[in-house]
Parts: C-alpha cells; sequence; structure tokens
C-alpha cells in the first residue's frame, strides 16, 4: 500500500461512502437455512439461530474475511450467486485440462506466498527466465532476474544468448538489465516515495523509447493488464521489481488453488453456492432462494459492480478487460515454459504460453495446453483471429487446434492510475463492512489485506478486539 495521505477528493469519496444507511432488519426476521453444503473439512458451521456474520461472496476476499471471524470464534456463513466458489480466480476442469477464467500472474516470491494467511503450501509454478518478445517477425529473450533468483543470472545469462536479437538489441538489454538489477535491489519504501505519474512517463525518463514500447510495454501489459501504461508508475516499478527478481509465475493446478485452499479451512457447510444476495443492510440480507437472514454483520465480498447494485452509493472503479482462450493441439508448439509476449501492435493476442509446459498439472496425459490472453475489448471474430496470430507466434499451423473455453471477463484487473487510493474504506456503519479487490490495489496481496481489515473492523465493532482495525502497520508491500 502507498503510505501517502489520502486527497481530499478521496476522503470525501470515503465520508460519502459512510454515510449510508440502509434500514434495520425488522423483528423476526428468521435465521439463515440450514447449510446444504460443505466447504471444506472442519467442524462447526453456522446452523439457525446461530449466525454472527453473513459474508456475501465466495471469492478470495470473502473467503479470507471468513477464515479471520471464524477463527475469532464466530458463527459465519458465506452466500455465493454463482454455482462454484472462486470468482474471477476460479478454474474450470473441461476434459481434464485446468482451465483458469482470468489467470492472472503472481509475482510474489514462494516464502512471500507460503507468508499469506491461508495460502501456506500453495506451489509457484515460474516461468522461463525473463520474457520472449515477438518483434517484427524476430524473437528476444529479455530481462536479467536479480542474481538472487531462484536460478541465477549464469542460466539466465545462457538463456538470453539462446534467441536471436532485434537489431540495436544488444545496447538496449544491456542498459534494461542494469536497469532492472538496480530495481531489484530497491526498498518498497523507495520506491513509494518516487513522484508518482503513469508509467509510460517515468519509463520514458529513464529508458529509451525503443525499449519501452517493444519490451515494457508488453511485459507491463501481461502484469497488469495496461497496455497503454496509465498504470502508476509506483505499480509498475514494483512489478517490474518483481520481474527482475525472477518472481513471474503461475499457481500449480490453476488460480482456483487460491479460493479451494482458503475454503478448505472453512468449517464443513460455511459456503452455500447458488444462493443470491437482493438486498443487504447492517444486520440482514435478503435472498432470492430463502428470503431475510438475520445476523449482527455483513461483509460484502463480491466484485464492485455487483456490490455497487445492492449499495448503490459505491463507486466503481475503472477495470481492464481481459479475454483468455485456451486451446489443445496435437503437438505443442514449443516445449519453452516461456511467457512469450506481442510488442507489434493489431494483436490481437498480448501474450500466451504453452501452460503444460509451465504447470504439467493443469493438462492430462502429457496433452499441450497453450492459453492465450486478449485484452481490452475483444473483436467480433475472436477466436479466429487469435488462432492466426497464434500460427505467426509459434511459427506452426494451428488448424488442427482444439479450443477448449474462451472466457471472457468485462472487470477482470483493477486499473490503478497515479494518485489511486489504495486503502479505500472498508467499513461503511457499525454492521456493514465491504472488502476485495477494489478497496485496495488490485493485487492478490492487496486484496487479502483489504479482507483483513474488513474483519477486523467487524471484530472491533462486535467489542471482540481493540479498534485498531484502520492501521495494521501497512508496508505497501501489498500493491506488489
Amino acid at each position: 500500500m502507498l503510505s501517502t495521505a489520502r486527497s481530499a477528493q478521496q476522503a470525501q469519496q470515503s465520508r460519502q461512502e459512510r454515510q449510508a444507511d440502509p434500514a434495520r432488519p425488522a423483528d423476526g426476521v428468521p435465521a439463515v437455512p440450514a447449510p446444504r453444503e460443505a466447504a471444506g473439512p472442519g467442524t462447526g458451521g453456522a446452523g439457525p439461530g446461530k449466525v454472527d456474520v453473513v459474508v456475501v461472496g465466495a471469492g478470495i476476499a470473502g473467503l479470507a474475511a471468513a477464515r479471520r471471524l471464524i477463527g475469532a470464534g464466530l458463527a459465519v456463513t458465506v452466500l455465493e450467486a454463482g454455482p462454484a466458489l472462486g470468482g474471477r480466480h476460479a478454474t474450470a476442469v473441461v476434459d481434464g485440462f485446468r482451465l483458469d477464467r482470468v489467470g492472472r500472474l503472481l509475482t510474489l516470491a514462494p516464502e512471500e506466498l507460503g507468508a499469506l494467511p491461508g495460502l501456506d503450501g500453495l506451489v509457484p509454478r515460474p516461468f522461463a527466465p525473463g520474457v520472449l518478445v515477438h518483434t517484427d517477425g524476430r524473437y528476444a529473450r529479455w530481462g536479467a532476474p536479480h542474481p538472487r533468483a531462484r536460478r541465477g543470472a549464469l542460466t539466465v545469462a545462457r538463456a538470453l544468448a539462446s534467441a536471436p536479437r532485434h537489431p540495436a538489441a544488444s545496447l538496449d538489454q544491456a542498459r534494461l538489465g542494469a536497469s532492472l538489477v538496480r530495481l531489484a535491489a530497491t526498498p518498497t519504501q523507495r520506491l513509494l516515495a518516487r513522484p508518482d505519474r503513469t508509467a509510460r512517463e517515468a519509463l520514458t525518463g529513464r529508458l529509451p523509447a525503443r525499449t519501452v514500447q517493444t519490451v515494457l510495454r508488453p511485459l507491463l501489459a501481461a502484469l497488469l493488464a495496461d497496455p497503454d501504461l496509465a498504470v502508476s508508475s509506483r505499480r509498475a516499478d514494483l512489478a517490474l521489481r518483481a520481474f527482475a527478481r525472477g518472481r513471474v509465475s503461475v499457481p500449480e493446478g490453476g488460480s482456483g488453488a487460491l479460493p479451494e485452499r482458503l475454503a478448505a479451512l472453512l468449517p464443513p457447510g460455511t459456503v452455500r453456492t447458488g444462493v443470491r444476495v437482493t438486498e443487504v443492510s447492517a444486520a440482514r440480507v435478503v435472498t432470492a432462494e430463502h428470503g431475510a437472514v438475520a445476523c449482527r454483520a455483513v461483509v460484502l465480498a463480491t466484485g464492485a459492480r455487483s456490490a455497487a447494485e445492492l449499495l448503490p452509493g459505491l463507486r466503481v472503479p475503472a477495470y481492464h478487460p481481459v479475454t483468455v482462450l485456451h486451446h489443445t493441439a496435437p503437438v505443442a508448439p514449443t516445449a519453452d515454459p516461456a511467457l512469450l509476449v506481442e510488442s507489434d501492435p493489431g494483436g490481437p493476442v498480448a501474450h500466451t504460453a504453452v501452460m503444460s509446459a509451465v504447470d504439467p498439472v493443469r493438462a492430462p496425459g502429457g496433452r499441450p495446453l497453450i492459453t492465450s490472453t486478449v485484452l481490452g475489448t475483444p473483436p467480433d471474430d475472436t477466436e479466429r483471429r487469435v488462432r492466426k496470430h497464434l500460427a505467426a507466434l509459434y511459427g506452426t499451423s494451428t488448424d488442427e487446434w482444439e479450443l477448449l473455453a474462451l472466457h471472457h471477463t468485462r472487470d477482470a484487473v483493477l486499473a490503478t492510475p497515479p494518485a489511486h487510493d489504495p486503502r479505500r474504506s472498508v467499513r461503511l456503519l457499525a454492521g456493514l463492512y465491504v472488502c476485495g479487490d477494489h478497496r485496495g490495489a488490485g493485487t492478490l496481496r492487496s486484496t487479502l489485506a483489504s479482507a483483513d481489515r474488513a474483519a477486523g473492523a467487524v471484530l472491533a465493532d462486535l467489542g471482540l478486539r481493540a479498534a485498531d482495525w484502520d492501521d495494521p502497520g501497512e508496508t505497501g508491500e501489498e500493491a506488489a
């Protein structure tokens, strides 16, 4: 999180959100019906007449908030409108393939992932060192992770030498490598103390425009889903530092491993899917299936747009739309577990990878799985154009490739322009709280931090802990 003070406008925004005054529940409101679905191992669970908190939404924020509240001794029920938990982090299984809906890349080291509440034991599957850039029909492997990175500088140097280079790339690559090494060694607080402007403005002031356009723009598009580089320069620096340290990876088995791990820590019956909430207030929710549900507090942990539909006073921040396509093929186009990014304009593919080479768990019986991402609004003939583009990127025919799934997510990745407030209020009023990526910086760590803040606010208002929930001692790391 950024440690800078909120602007007057952001402070006014927070005050307006706190002025919401949902109606209190009427006497005799029925308690939540008996749970019908187990969410993981454990004992207990919220039964009739003993619900303290209802969490709306079973994404990672809602599950993390529920875990902390249950750990404090409260009876909690999590209501999810969809057929499965996870939200945008859900992973579908199709013919044995594990297919992500959005497929965000992880930029945390294994020890950092293990330190996140509930995610210890999560296995990150790293890409090959550096990034493979496609430009004008040529390929160049760019980037030199920090010497302390997992595979070491010598391995990286050999990888960098293994691909043909774009003309004039040698000098540019040396300058970029030196810049990344410096960035890798820069402490978080020093990065956050830099002036905040757009990433494009900051990067073009430090590196040649050709390097920014050809390498950093497509790389940051893969990491932050912002090909225009309108993202906060601080946020971009944190993402590039993670890349420089060799930390770009995906969760083993798909992004669904994140909510699955969190749900497995909850008592059986805590999570109920297929329950659509139509109204929320400080001490009840109303569901389409079961009517009103009484409780002592409500935590709204849906996406930003769904939250605003339930509480019209909430602002919906901007998001980057993402379309993900999963293909299988008779033969893998390459055995290289590289992140391949496209620097030429026109697309539509922004980046692609043979995901079965990166994470074999995602594909059955050694079959290839190629996962590709389109940023922005996709064209009408998305699959045809993507298939044609992939043939050019991989240098092979894609006529016999099979489309396994195509997922378009309008609100996929939170936009974080300069002066973005990474610490939006989670307490709307006593008894009503909100958490999720839209209350922070849009990262995994920030989303979990918002859940922790919301749960802390609930506990403080219920008198179960000191009222210091709004000052957890932030370090700024949540933005990474």
